[in-house]
């Protein structure tokens, strides 16, 4: 039976939310553990045959807390199966929708000279009205800025289902 850990850096619960899909498909037939990043202080990752990161993004940066934790365990992650997937709005855009042309995953392989077997990238989600006020207006303009929805009444999803599950897919049968 393969052993999965899920690990999530989320800054508003969306990326939580697709970790969780995740984990649902990966459960039939494996043992899959899901925990946030501030908890996995508490696993021994080498307990894990393979290993999956999810991080968002939020102003054009994925969490400090994510690179010390890389480059605190980049042995390991090398060494296992894993793989990792960043959410970002910028996905949202055709040609920002790959790994490959993803400012920040590109970013990300670069600083964490992390070697992930698989790597994903998968629009997110804009919640003007859960967002603080500073969040909300900054967020907006940044939105405005790349041509997208302004409109602060409004939730804009724009992650692709399908995505997540093929890449689920991906991971349970190639593993």
């Amino acid at each position: 039976m393969s052993s999965f850990l899920i690990i999530y850096s989320s800054t508003d619960g969306h990326t939580k939310r697709i970790c969780e899909r995740i984990k649902s498909f990966l459960n039939e037939g494996s043992l899959v553990k899901l925990i946030s990043l501030k908890e996995v202080k508490k696993i021994n990752l080498s307990d894990f045959e393979k290993i999956i990161i999810g991080a968002s993004i939020r102003y054009g940066r994925h969490s400090k807390e994510l690179y010390k934790f890389v480059n605190l365990n980049k042995d390991i992650l090398n060494q296992r199966q894993s793989a990792f997937f960043s959410v970002n709005v910028v996905a949202r855009k055709l040609e920002k929708n790959t790994a490959a042309t993803n400012p920040y995953i590109k970013k990300f392989l670069k600083i964490s000279d992390w070697k992930p077997k698989k790597i994903k990238v998968f629009a997110g989600k804009v919640d003007y009205p859960n967002y603080n006020f500073f969040d909300k207006y900054i967020i907006k303009l940044i939105m405005f800025i790349t041509n997208g929805p302004t409109d602060v009444s409004q939730t804009y999803e724009f992650t692709d289902w399908s995505k997540v599950d093929d890449f689920t897919k991906e991971l349970k049968n190639s593993y």
